[in-house]
């Protein structure tokens, strides 16, 4: 399908705070190649992004100097997007009551004070990446899913191909698009059964999906969690993402777990004594998670590694 063309729309926001818009992103980047997703040398990241009322293409830039965030919007989503461009960005994360507990926490919170937890207010576009992570490590489902959008996706609408520099995304494929897919085409990804059932069950409820997101993050779980194939990982990964939960913890994950413990008290542990661990950072415990993933804390490695992103069943 080929590249829309269509007119911009732009919206320049103040943030309150000194918004990091790239490290508020990162965590919706699937990997260096993700056709979805683009930082440009001039600093802008751009996205391709589904939403309720169509495809769009989003490109962010910040002034520092000036305090604004840049925002600029093509396709039938562009005005969705750019409506809820401050909420992306953790406009309505509210960190006010965490305490860091633990030095090693206190130090990455001194070296991100600005980090916000945004919300996409998207469900799918969360869910489906996140069902290919599962019980696979990370560049089996890295590129599963970078072949998923280029194969079965559309092209994301403008800029114009004049564009310095050029950027042409791509989007995730619609519920539609999912549910066509035959089992033999999953394989070739490859996508197992096991991962391509789940999917495209939640295509089959997608709107209900969506309306669940809308929900406080503890009915959205339970919710979430009576589909087939989806468990407790996967939940607080959309979670965190689409809800803006910070409170989500990524329970079932093979490195998350003895990481953490690691870096809090000397030894890793598994799910029940991370739990233990976190249990006085209720309400703030995803921050936690999320604040020694950005400062690169993680315990030793001794031995051979196993790729990135390994996720034990749910």
């Amino acid at each position: 399908m080929g590249t829309t063309v269509s007119a911009s729309r732009t919206r320049v926001w103040r943030p309150e705070w000194p918004c990091p818009v790239g490290l508020v992103l990162s965590h919706h980047r699937r990997g260096p190649g993700d056709p979805t997703y683009r930082r440009t040398p001039d600093g802008a990241i751009w996205r391709g992004i589904r939403t309720p009322d169509g495809p769009a293409t989003l490109r962010l830039e910040s002034d520092p100097a000036d305090g604004t965030v840049t925002g600029e919007a093509w396709g039938a989503g562009a005005e969705w997007v750019l409506d809820r461009l401050p909420r992306m960005l953790g406009a309505d994360d509210d960190p006010a009551g965490f305490t860091p507990l633990h030095k090693p926490i206190a130090d990455a919170w001194r070296r991100y004070p600005h980090w916000r937890l945004g919300a996409t207010d998207l469900v799918m576009e969360s869910l489906v990446p996140t069902i290919i992570e599962q019980k696979v490590t990370g560049q089996e489902a890295l590129g599963a899913f970078q072949r998923m959008v280029r194969r079965f996706g559309e092209r994301a609408p403008g800029p114009p191909s004049d564009a310095d520099p050029p950027v042409r995304l791509w989007i995730q494929p619609t519920p539609e698009q999912l549910r066509a897919v035959p089992s033999w085409e999953w394989l070739r990804l490859p996508v197992d059964g096991a991962r391509s059932r789940p999917i495209q069950h939640a295509a089959r409820v997608a709107s209900s999906l969506e309306r669940a997101g809308r929900q406080e993050p503890v009915e959205f779980d339970r919710r979430l969690r009576t589909l087939p194939g989806i468990g407790v990982w996967t939940s607080a990964e959309v979670r965190f993402r689409a809800l803006g939960d910070a409170d989500a913890v990524s329970f079932g994950d093979y490195h998350i777990p003895a990481n953490i413990g690691y870096v809090l008290t000397g030894e890793p542990v598994d799910d029940d004594g991370l739990a233990v661990l976190l249990e006085p950072y209720a309400g703030h415990r995803h921050r936690v998670q999320r604040l020694v993933e950005l400062a690169g804390l993680s315990r030793p490695r001794r031995g051979p590694r196993m790729a990135p992103r390994t996720h034990l069943p749910r």
